[in-house]
């Protein structure tokens, strides 16, 4: 969302992914070196971005800009940056300079420090910006080699009618992920007759774009030997249906 007096030189930003519009911010940022490492590293995995113009300040052909950056992150926190775009810089006027800072305190006591004309300026801007709530992500994600571990589900499953190459794909972009039991029962044992076991996993990512996709892996033993054995679906219920199908030809059943 951009603020209804953004100024020209501001892009739509729409089509940018999180990532992609940190990388613009700290391209063209003279103290992006200043950033804490922390702060560049929690935005590794941002799944939404907004932003808006604060304030603005023009005065007889000098002019500063205010910009509130804002993530939303995979824990449902934010995460603010403030960006000051100014042209008062040693290079004239039609230079404009960037600069990032992690508080608006900061950003604050930078403004004051422009050589801005002290009379009334020709326009001036305070804008007070509420943002839209965003939507929290549905999972409680962990950033943990995610894309590697989508690789590792995907190479043990057995089954044929599982995730194609497309899926593969796409989860090379995972950044987080997080797994859940869905449910785990016995089958009843009979005399003779070894029990069989099926347990039901959702394992959802979280995607680079802030996309959420998840694969469904039922873990049982109704194998002619008894032997573990692994198999994934793209969807809950085709999973939930490979549970009945291989339930109702377990012996004991």
């Amino acid at each position: 969302m951009s603020g209804p007096h953004a100024s020209a030189h501001e892009p739509p930003e729409s089509s940018e992914s999180p990532e992609e519009h940190l990388a613009r911010l700290l391209g063209r940022a003279l103290n992006s070196f200043e950033l804490p490492d922390e702060t560049i590293s929690r935005l590794d995995c941002a799944l939404a971005h907004d932003s808006s113009l604060h304030s603005a300040h023009h005065s007889r052909g000098l002019h500063r800009e205010t910009y509130r950056h804002t993530w939303l992150l995979a824990d449902g926190s934010a995460l603010t940056l403030w960006e000051l775009v100014h042209n008062t810089g040693p290079g004239g006027r039609g230079q404009l300079l960037h600069e990032l800072y992690t508080e608006e305190e900061d950003v604050r006591t930078a403004t004051t420090r422009l050589p801005l004309p002290a009379e009334t300026p020709d326009f001036e801007l305070p804008v007070v910006i509420h943002l839209a709530p965003a939507p929290r992500p549905r999972h409680d994600y962990a950033p943990d080699d995610s894309a590697d571990h989508a690789r590792r589900l995907l190479r043990r499953a057995e089954n044929t009618d599982g995730p194609d190459a497309d899926m593969a794909l796409l989860l090379q972009n995972a950044c987080a992920h997080q797994i859940t039991q869905a449910f785990g029962r016995p089958l009843p044992s009979v005399e003779g007759v070894t029990a069989f076991s099926f347990s039901l996993y959702e394992h959802a990512f979280l995607l680079s774009d802030g996309c959420e996709v998840s694969l469904w892996e039922v873990e049982h033993t109704a194998t002619p030997d008894g032997r573990h054995m692994c198999e994934v679906y793209e969807s809950e219920d085709a999973a939930r249906e490979a549970v009945e199908r291989r339930a109702s030809r377990a012996p004991g059943a």
